[in-house]
């Protein structure tokens, strides 16, 4: 990812600050709408979910509440972890706690189960894209993390443990629990997990939105010097993430 479009580490005020905010917040919401209905397609896919909505899934099985529910009452609950993990909720954080829960249930109540293996397969196929689709969109607004991997980043840093082995601990435990309470695990579980990640890696740099400023166009002055021109945005704005 180029440094122009690199995502920016920001606090919550300097997420709201850093410019080009209409923009952000229509490609935010439109991200976490579009991730919401990717949810509702691989649920009546019924080839199998994602960690997270195997977890989901199975707690619903066993409570009075819609999918969509249970989606926002996990996520407020995992941001709650954030706490002592110390971590900072940007808009985006609290944004994808409402409203793919919502989108999650008003997509559920349109969407059927097709009869056909082919069909199901292809509303499978369709789910993961637009699942990747809708993160990349959603992550590239720079409203910071979602809450669960707002959680793994806070724990990373706190116990120094590697990415790679935080993030796979915590899907493994939540797919575990979600398959024990009843949750749809299947051959759609391993084709999210293989191509969620090339997916997301694709469409990210594209849909990230640019924070840097544009230099300044030089400015003579009367005697024909050349003053200087404008720096370009802040360290905080300019930093690349992995």
């Amino acid at each position: 990812m180029s440094s122009s479009r690199s995502l920016a580490p920001l606090t919550p005020r300097q997420q709201l600050r850093a410019g080009r905010l209409p923009r952000r917040l229509v490609q935010l919401h439109a991200g976490l709408t579009l991730y919401g209905v990717s949810m509702a397609m691989m649920i009546r896919a019924e080839l199998g979910l994602d960690p997270w909505d195997v977890f989901h899934y199975g707690v619903a099985r066993h409570v009075d509440a819609s999918f969509g529910t249970i989606v926002i009452a996990v996520g407020a609950l995992v941001l709650l972890l954030w706490i002592p993990l110390r971590q900072w909720p940007g808009l985006g954080t609290v944004a994808n706690v409402v409203v793919i829960g919502l989108a999650t249930d008003a997509a559920l109540a349109v969407l059927t189960t097709p009869d056909a293996l082919w069909a199901r397969a292809l509303l499978l196929g369709g789910g993961i894209a637009v699942n990747g689709l809708a993160g990349a969109m959603y992550i590239g607004s720079q409203f910071g993390a979602g809450p669960r991997d707002g959680l793994m980043t806070g724990l990373v840093r706190r116990t120094g443990l590697s990415v790679r082995l935080v993030r796979t601990s915590l899907e493994l435990a939540v797919l575990a629990v979600g398959w024990l309470l009843g949750g749809v695990v299947g051959v759609g579980t391993v084709l999210y997990a293989v191509l969620i990640g090339p997916i997301v890696h694709a469409l990210l740099p594209r849909l990230t939105v640019d924070l840097t400023q544009p230099k300044a166009a030089p400015h003579h002055a009367a005697a024909g010097g050349v003053l200087p021109t404008a720096s370009a945005a802040p360290d905080a704005l300019s930093a690349a993430t992995p």
